[in-house]
């Protein structure tokens, strides 16, 4: 694809920005949550499953789909046309996190051709690829057709996740240290890092007092990032995730926490304005179970939960706007649904689209300052689990939520064998609530 031709908006994105100035004055002074236009983004990789994890304010969305026979995944941009990304080499890459540049940089991670020689699973096929390969993974920047791979702290594994506007990636990279705290088959101690905003620059940032490993999920244009501190662990959150954690010109601060400071305390987003989502494990949770309610933090204010919608029992937040927007993911026993959360009101999104619309919204992943949102969806006609890119429809809004906080609901019960083809971390929810 030549360089000029992604200087185009999605179509998607074009027809909402007809609206946009009356999106940005509404969505910032509206209680009221407003319905959307939802575009099916298919799985244009062969398989039956598509995440985009990432929209930008150009309209570009960002994320995976599954490969035929949904044993390997590659990394995919929609930019009018879906665009595959390719790897280094190996089966896997993704695009797993809200990625807030709008200059045509997008951050991932990528199997190399070369086996890992620890024989470590990593953080990339544990938290994001479909099969495990045992091969190595780096964290990248594409770039003009270009998939560059930035460098570790000399382990073999590193993972990109978020990015900002000053060309910074937020991430994690291993080192040479064989550190006692890993639980096998991960050996390597891995620090959180970030990237750039030169090419091949990397600084390491300090993990919390007490803490040894640590990982970047997230960073702003003001160069304020977000991630995990804890412990080497399994390398995918939980006990890494002891502490969720800014940092902040060469200052780790602690945000926070609901169960005491035990595991999987995560920042997933963190906006201009210094606003920080995620999802953090509840008080009493047994020790290393995924228990999460989704948070939000702000210097003004400590952490505070979210309000759950209707009678689910968790939820995680993954994307903030710059207006302060939140979606996420709200999860039941047997189900789980998109949500949008502003004003203090948490929304199922499902119903604030058309009720005859053949998707139903399982996870939103990110917001962009139109209030455009991404995600994955059950289509009900294929059975498939595709992308979707829902937009602000221009307008008064939707009717006045429930002072229970929630609309009516779309929930729908999902069926076994897609729970077990559920992605995971990233998309924890459903078959890892409750487990170790």
């Amino acid at each position: 694809m030549q360089p000029s031709r992604l200087t185009y908006f999605t179509a998607f994105a074009l027809f909402a920005s007809l609206a946009a100035p009356a999106l940005f004055s509404q969505a910032a002074n509206n209680n009221q949550p407003r319905h959307y236009y939802v575009f099916n983004l298919g799985v244009p990789g062969g398989g039956t499953i598509a995440t985009p994890a990432s929209v930008n304010n150009a309209g570009w969305v960002a994320g995976a789909a599954f490969q035929s026979g949904n044993t390997s995944e590659h990394a995919e941009l929609w930019v009018g046309v879906p665009l595959d990304l390719g790897t280094f080499g190996g089966p896997n890459s993704a695009v797993a996190w809200p990625n807030k540049n709008n200059q045509g940089e997008i951050a991932g991670i990528a199997e190399t051709s070369e086996a890992n020689p620890l024989q470590e699973n990593w953080s990339c096929a544990l938290a994001n690829f479909p099969t495990i390969t045992n091969q190595v993974c780096l964290g990248f920047v594409w770039k003009d057709g270009v998939m560059s791979a930035l460098p570790t702290l000399g382990g073999y594994d590193g993972y990109a996740a978020g990015n900002n506007n000053r060309g910074q990636v937020a991430g994690w990279a291993e080192n040479t240290v064989h550190d006692s705290t890993c639980v096998p088959p991960q050996v390597l101690q891995f620090e959180p890092v970030i990237w750039g905003p030169a090419l091949g620059q990397l600084t390491q940032l300090p993990p919390l007092s007490g803490d040894v490993d640590g990982a970047a999920t997230a960073i702003n244009d003001q160069g304020q990032a977000v991630g995990i501190s804890g412990i080497c662990d399994q390398a995918v959150g939980r006990y890494t995730a002891k502490h969720a954690v800014l940092w902040e010109n060469g200052v780790t601060t602690n945000l926070g926490n609901f169960d005491g400071g035990v595991a999987w305390n995560t920042p997933t987003a963190i906006n201009n304005r210094g606003e920080v989502v995620g999802f953090a494990n509840l008080a009493n949770t047994p020790s290393g179970e995924l228990n999460p309610i989704a948070f939000v933090w702000t210097k003004s204010q400590p952490i505070q939960q979210l309000p759950l919608l209707g009678q689910d029992g968790n939820s995680l937040a993954w994307g903030i706007n710059n207006l302060g927007q939140v979606v996420g993911q709200s999860v039941g026993a047997t189900s789980a649904r998109a949500f949008l959360y502003q004003n203090g009101t948490i929304t199922d999104l499902n119903a604030l689209t058309s009720p005859d619309s053949a998707l139903y919204l399982l996870l939103a992943n990110d917001i962009n300052d139109r209030g455009e949102i991404t995600g994955f969806a059950l289509d009900s006609t294929t059975g498939d689990t595709v992308g979707f890119l829902a937009v602000p429809e221009p307008g008064t809004g939707a009717e006045q939520p429930s002072a229970a906080g929630h609309t009516t609901s779309r929930s729908i019960e999902i069926p076994p064998n897609l729970l077990r083809q559920m992605p995971g971390f990233g998309r924890f929810a459903l078959g890892a609530i409750g487990t170790k």
